[in-house]
């Protein structure tokens, strides 16, 4: 059988195996996220699996040019997940290349309390000190004027997620990195698509993180990327990644360098195999091709997937408002034009119910809600007695921790969808309202 008479097989599988069909208020699910996909992405996984190239290959290039082009960005190094690329992010910035700019245990690094542990844990894992700061309400982002206190002489980074995809103040954090010499990764794993004046969130600081999980922007599956302008970190990176080793060939390549067998390295042998020499203490955490050939596919709708989100958050902003007397409705940060991962919700503390009362009558009439993910991550199990530094109070942090929550954006949600939210929300809300 010939590819192509496989691939079209495929598109009649793809029609057959998921037709569209309408929402059913009695029984379907209105979920926070999920995949949007066509048969393209079907035909290019399929398409690739046939090459049986398990390892990064030809997908895999298209998928990182694409990313490239968009963004605007040099580098685009493929990972196996958004957690792993904010890993491979912060340990290249401990690389004795870097010199007097390396990070070293004991170090500290700046970022909020009200997020996702994957921005915490490699400050975490690679023996830093985090320096937790609070947000401002309600873009849900760091707040500035604690993020300018919270520098000692032993800062040397910042490392921030752009919340739920509305991008903190870039101008602001931007002015206080460059004030004090300080590394900034942006965490773009919420925010692909966002920009903040005019320019994509993910190409300001000197390395940013993508996320491909199912709930993103786009999605592989599982996967990540890591992104800089940056030759010298992008080539850290890209060691860190593929188990610390010093040489850069592609997979099935070979003395890319021409000087293979003919350097000095450490103690070992002169001419010592390039390809088996480690300067760095890495990992294998690499992208397969199949979930580059999804990604690539995905990429070509990334810009009509955000304007779908953009216009289903003013779709919730426009049902909520008819009760903000009990609930806090979200606001983006000044100059910014976010693609929202969600729609973040808080309760007013003066109202009459929490925020376990209204999630739980929506679960219970399946629409899905989530809080933002750790709360206050100071008072999760992991993360008591570990090593930190607090500057402040976080008290919006635990205002956040006990009343905020988010609903879906993402393109997958209808019409139908949003009648039955708008019916059950005004249900609840009835209740408190007479």
């Amino acid at each position: 059988m010939k590819r192509d008479e496989i691939l079209n097989a495929v598109k009649a599988y793809h029609a057959a195996a998921f037709p569209a069909r309408p929402f059913n208020r009695e029984k379907d699910t209105v979920r926070y996220a999920g995949r949007v996909f066509d048969e393209k992405e079907l035909v290019a996984l399929v398409d690739s699996s046939l090459d049986f190239w398990l390892t990064e290959g030809r997908y895999a290039e298209s998928f990182a040019e694409k990313i490239s082009d968009f963004l605007g960005v040099e580098n685009v190094i493929l990972a196996n997940s958004g957690s792993s690329a904010n890993l491979l992010a912060l340990s290249a910035l401990t690389s004795v290349k870097l010199g007097k700019k390396r990070l070293v245990p004991g170090d500290e690094v700046i970022t909020v309390a009200a997020g996702f542990p994957a921005t915490v844990t490699p400050i975490l894992q690679n023996g830093l000190v985090p320096v937790f700061v609070d947000v401002e309400l309600p873009t849900y982002n760091i707040d500035i004027e604690a993020l300018k206190k919270a520098v000692s002489p032993r800062t040397r980074a910042v490392f921030l997620a752009h919340t739920l995809g509305n991008p903190f103040n870039l101008g602001a954090v931007m002015k206080v990195v460059k004030e004090h010499d300080l590394w900034l990764i942006e965490d773009n794993c919420d925010a692909l698509g966002s920009r903040y004046k005019g320019k994509y969130t993910g190409t300001f600081g000197h390395i940013a993180t993508l996320s491909f999980y199912p709930a993103h922007h786009i999605t592989t599956g599982e996967g990540g990327a890591v992104v800089t302008n940056n030759e010298q970190l992008a080539q850290i990176i890209r060691s860190f990644r593929d188990w610390g080793r010093d040489c850069y060939c592609a997979g099935g390549e070979n003395n890319t360098c021409g000087k293979r067998f003919s350097q000095q390295f450490g103690t070992l042998p002169a001419g010592y195999d390039h390809k088996y020499v480690y300067s760095e203490i890495g990992y294998n955490l690499k992208m397969t091709d199949m979930q580059a050939a999804i990604g690539s596919a995905q990429m070509d709708k990334l810009e009509m997937f955000g304007e779908k989100r953009r216009a289903n958050f003013k779709r919730y902003q426009k049902l909520f408002s008819a009760y903000e007397k009990f609930l806090l409705l979200p606001e983006a940060t000044p100059g910014a034009d976010p693609s929202w991962f969600t729609y973040i919700l808080s309760v007013k503390e003066n109202a009459p119910f929490k925020r376990n009362d209204l999630v739980t009558f929506l679960n219970e009439r399946r629409i899905e809600t989530r809080n933002i993910f750790a709360g206050n991550i100071l008072r999760q199990p992991a993360f008591i007695d570990k090593p930190c530094r607090v500057e402040g109070k976080l008290s919006a942090t635990d205002f956040v921790m006990n009343n905020t929550f988010f609903l879906g954006t993402y393109p997958g949600m209808t019409e139908e969808m949003f009648s039955y939210v708008e019916d059950c929300v005004a249900e609840f809300m009835g209740w408190y309202s007479k």
